[in-house]
């Protein structure tokens, strides 16, 4: 399974509904020079919401996405348990971990369908079978944010007592959504 990883700009927290918002892939070359193609994409929803990429830790499902020239927008929702245990215990990490902003990156898990080696060494993902979406720790690319998680109004913000300033795409020094990349970090291994 390939991997391609983008990086989270969490905007304000909603407990209630754990809902993040964000682009998943774009067609901005990689650092390895390679192009996961969002127009090729191949997917079935609800998809699985991993942690970490590890198929025995789900977290959530990814209830809306929508592959468009420039990049796939999603809406991803976690999990809310009550009943005590380890299923508990892992969400609401995953959940944490947003928040304190120590993990801010998603990371896309495909299989490859067609693809074509580039004149600059690179790979051109054509079509490829989207299989997850996973929260992870590793930062890849800065270019391409989460565009809220949950938007709370102020009066509510400031009813929890959060001070977070919501701000778009381009206000905290980043580029704009449509400019995004996505990064593949492993080896590439293709059939």
């Amino acid at each position: 399974m390939n991997r391609a990883y983008s990086l989270l700009d969490v905007r304000a927290f909603d407990d209630a509904t754990r809902q993040i918002e964000g682009i998943a892939s774009t067609p901005s070359p990689d650092r390895y020079g390679d192009v996961v193609e969002p127009l090729g994409a191949q997917f079935t929803l609800p998809m699985s919401l991993l942690w970490q990429h590890n198929a025995e830790k789900p977290v959530g499902t990814v209830e809306f996405a929508k592959p468009t020239q420039s990049g796939i927008p999603f809406k991803a929702r976690l999990a809310k348990i009550d009943e005590p245990g380890t299923l508990k215990d892992r969400v609401d990490e995953a959940w944490q971990s947003l928040k304190a902003g120590l993990v801010r990156a998603v990371s896309i898990g495909f299989r490859s369908i067609e693809h074509a080696h580039m004149e600059s060494g690179g790979v051109h993902f054509l079509k490829w079978e989207w299989l997850e979406l996973s929260l992870v720790t590793i930062p890849a690319n800065s270019d391409a944010v989460i565009t809220a998680v949950k938007k709370l109004d102020r009066q509510h913000i400031a009813a929890v007592g959060r001070a977070v300033r919501l701000i778009s795409p381009g206000d905290s020094g980043t580029k704009p959504i449509a400019r995004t990349g996505a990064i593949q970090l492993i080896p590439r291994i293709y059939s």
